[in-house]
């Protein structure tokens, strides 16, 4: 796992150097999870199987999870349920719960690298990473509080709603969700604002349990009314 720029970072004093990354933005059920974490300088060789989260196995990302929170200098794990999702949107929700992970680290870095793209309003310099999580340890590390964490709900969750099957897919878009979504419905764990929601529960007759934004491909999905000069499918109760 590369750890040079962190460690240049780290030698020009620009250290502690905070990784940030997330786990389920991409899915349509449970929540986001965004981790930051920091890392020793130099210790490499105590995590030897550190990556990208998505490159291990379930048992190797426990072991990694282990001892990311054994040998971490700092880190920070914030849970944004779906219901925040769908009224904030999954960028506003991104972006802001990264600025909470690292704002809520018990030491405050000097730098920040993140996976992907650029977060405004840190409380210190930043350079977004292409793959990040690929190519700088504390970002791999971040990735794996996230998607360890994340798992571990989804799994809780599923002996809430079992007939989902979200211990196997994590509440990502897959065919058997997908079938199980036309089957029965979304619950209170899915995000309402996503199109394939939308559209389970529109066939369903089913009304969202908290306030929903539509995402615009589920806005083309139906006519909506318009709602405080914001676009919503549902007639969801105020108060």
């Amino acid at each position: 796992m590369p750890w040079a720029l962190q460690g240049a970072l780290d030698r020009h004093g620009l250290g502690p150097v905070a990784g940030v990354d997330e786990a389920g933005r991409g899915a349509c059920a449970g929540p986001l999870v965004v981790a930051a974490c920091m890392l020793r300088p130099g210790d490499a060789s105590r995590l030897p199987e550190l990556t990208d989260s998505k490159l291990l196995t379930a048992a190797a990302r426990d072991r990694v999870y282990d001892r990311v929170i054994h040998r971490a200098v700092a880190y920070s794990v914030v849970v944004v349920p779906s219901a925040e999702v769908d009224v904030r949107g999954i960028h506003v929700t991104n972006i802001e719960g990264m600025r909470r992970a690292v704002t809520q680290l018990d030491v405050s870095p000097g730098y920040v690298l993140i996976d992907g793209f650029r977060v405004p309003g840190l409380p210190a310099p930043s350079l977004s990473v292409l793959k990040g999580d690929r190519v700088a340890a504390c970002v791999a590390a971040a990735s794996v509080l996230a998607k360890v964490t994340r798992d571990r709900i989804m799994a809780e969750l599923h002996t809430e709603h079992p007939q989902y099957g979200f211990d196997v897919h994590k509440g990502y878009t897959t065919g058997g969700h997908g079938e199980a979504l036309t089957r029965h419905g979304p619950c209170a764990a899915h995000r309402w604002s996503y199109t394939n929601v939308a559209v389970a529960a529109e066939e369903h007759g089913l009304q969202p349990p908290h306030p929903v934004l539509l995402t615009a491909a589920a806005l083309q999905a139906k006519p909506a009314p318009a709602v405080d000069n914001q676009e919503a499918l549902f007639d969801v109760p105020t108060g």
